[in-house]
């Protein structure tokens, strides 16, 4: 592996110095493997990507990378998803957190992982006015352990918060929407269904791991009353993100499912 660079340089900080409590550790360089896969995250952070200017409609997207929480799938769960929401005129921001599965770790899921999620939805939302972004229009997409932590964010019960450490700390770390793409386990079943925010939810029928907890999950928010859509898609498995490894014309198009699903709950339209 070699030292994170080309793919940091729109990297923002998400925490005003460093992650509570790992001021020490967060000059550690990240580690990038096969130019893809981004290990040693210390410092997590947001990369932006932006749709046309003649696209833009003020929706946001927080993409979450999945990894097993060993590591982050960065380019084919975070950026190429990233880019193909700038399609339809949406702002994304892709995020790296802290691993809690990697070698040698000391950080937890539901506390760091979660944490850092949650950050990137208050800083987004804090900073809203600065990338034409709606505060009352952003959502987070997760894949596979990114589904994980959305789920463990929307779908359940937020932690007491302590006093807020700065003027981010003070915004509202809830998605206005929630998509995930094969959650994981983690979160599932919810504990607060009743209170979630739409969503819209897709994994492969073939998926050992993620499909029982996207099922899981559908079925409760349905009968929650909350609104959600999901899609199962026939001979598929995990890890398909947007169809880099799969030529089903069903995953080729899956985005434009989630495309439709945003402009009929009226996400991508400044009068939601």
């Amino acid at each position: 592996m070699s030292a994170a660079t080309d793919a940091d340089t729109a990297a923002i900080p998400i925490w005003p110095k460093a992650a509570p409590g790992l001021e020490r550790r967060a000059a550690e360089p990240e580690q990038l493997e096969a130019g893809a896969y981004v290990h040693n995250v210390h410092l997590p952070s947001l990369t932006v990507s932006r749709p046309d200017a003649r696209r833009v409609n003020g929706a946001a997207i927080i993409v979450v990378p999945g990894g097993g929480h060993r590591m982050l799938v960065f380019q084919n769960e975070g950026m190429v998803p990233a880019r193909a929401l700038n399609r339809y005129g949406i702002t994304t921001f892709v995020l790296k957190y802290r691993l809690a599965r990697e070698a040698g770790s000391t950080y937890t899921i539901e506390g760091d992982a979660v944490a850092d999620a949650r950050r990137a939805i208050r800083w987004v939302r804090a900073h809203a006015k600065d990338y034409g972004v709606d505060p009352h229009r952003i959502g987070i997409m997760g894949f596979s352990a990114g589904g994980e932590l959305v789920s463990l964010l929307a779908d359940n019960p937020q932690p007491s918060a302590p006093a807020p450490a700065d003027a981010v700390d003070r915004q509202s770390g809830r998605p206005d929407f929630q998509i995930l793409i094969y959650p994981g386990p983690l979160g599932i079943p919810a504990r607060s269904a009743a209170g979630a925010p739409p969503a819209f939810i897709a994994a492969g029928t073939l998926d050992r791991c993620c499909a029982p907890p996207a099922l899981a999950l559908y079925t409760q928010l349905r009968e929650a009353g909350v609104s959600a859509e999901l899609h199962m898609f026939a001979s598929t498995d995990h890890g398909f993100n947007v169809a880099v490894h799969n030529d089903r014309i069903s995953i080729q198009h899956w985005p434009d499912r989630l495309a439709d699903w945003l402009g009929d709950e009226g996400w991508l339209s400044a009068s939601h």
